[in-house]
């Protein structure tokens, strides 16, 4: 038995597909922009690759055989997805689309991302938009195997090929029922935390701001440590007089006036600090991802004005 060993091109699909459509060499090759000796010569090398006759000649208009038939079939199948992806390399090109995976060191920040991804959604609603939130503790690991495209944190480190574009600053602020003993002080220092109950976002702790900046240079531990999803029960919490908390000012600002609760500096020098988008140096200029910078400035200075 004769063994059978094809090498179809992309250009061969086109001109099974060109002359079933055309009805003959003579405007199959007007369509493909070729003389129609060199057709011929195209369709004679493809029918020796196949062994057998793609087109019965001596009918008019030109018809497929059974075995041309097969190569349309598969010419219909194959050449719109070419398209579509030569069109999806255009329009990434161009910076209409691409992909936008997020991940996140700060569990606050989703107070301000879902704002300003709905902003982005507007102008570009062809990018692959995703939270990865189970990411959160490796996502700048996660953003150089290039799982994710963008990661939100406080923490710049210096990696080859990672940028650290700045986003805004924010304050930390102590959060307490308008009772509590710590009312009266004008700001807070470690020592004031050691006798509470903390509540805080369920993160490791070198990523909350009360141990990064307060509790753990001055090797304080609070009385304990309860860790709250969501923002509105620990302010809820707090304002029942059950514990304190440490929040990003914009998140106490966003809530509104929480009826008896105070807010305090941390420190009586105050603490900033300032949250960054970390992406990767290639994707640092792309349309979408300048666009989605620019909202992701704008938003939290929003909330931090209340």
């Amino acid at each position: 038995m004769k063994t059978i060993q094809m090498h179809l091109e992309l250009r061969h699909l086109r001109t099974i597909r060109a002359i079933h459509e055309a009805g003959g060499l003579a405007r199959a090759a007007d369509v493909l922009n070729m003389t129609q000796s060199a057709l011929s010569h195209q369709v004679k090398g493809l029918e020796e690759q196949v062994g057998m006759e793609l087109f019965a000649r001596r009918s008019k208009p030109l018809k497929l055989s059974a075995a041309g038939l097969k190569l349309l079939r598969l010419a219909e199948k194959v050449l719109p997805e070419v398209a579509a992806t030569e069109d999806e390399f255009h329009a990434m090109l161009a910076g209409k689309s691409g992909r936008l995976h997020i991940a996140m060191e700060c569990h606050a920040c989703f107070d301000w991302l879902l704002p300003v991804l709905r902003d982005f959604r507007k102008t570009w609603g062809e990018v692959d938009v995703d939270i990865r939130a189970g990411l959160s503790f490796g996502a700048l690991p996660a953003l150089e195997r290039e799982e994710v495209d963008l990661v939100i944190s406080s923490d710049p480190d210096d990696i080859d090929g990672i940028t650290f574009l700045p986003l805004f600053d924010y304050a930390p602020v102590f959060i307490a029922s308008e009772t509590h003993r710590l009312a009266d002080k004008a700001y807070i220092e470690a020592e004031d935390l050691r006798d509470e109950n903390l509540f805080t976002y369920p993160m490791d702790r070198s990523r909350l701001d009360v141990f990064k900046e307060l509790l753990t240079p001055a090797r304080v531990e609070p009385r304990s440590v309860r860790q709250v999803e969501l923002t509105a029960v620990i302010l809820m919490l707090a304002a029942s007089g059950r514990g304190v908390a440490v929040l990003p000012d914009w998140v106490v600002r966003e809530e509104g006036e929480v009826e008896g609760l105070i807010t305090r500096p941390l420190k009586k020098e105050g603490v900033t600090r300032r949250m960054y988008a970390a992406v990767r140096e290639e994707d640092a200029t792309k349309p979408f991802m300048a666009h989605f910078i620019r909202l992701a400035r704008t938003e939290p200075v929003k909330l931090q004005r209340g």
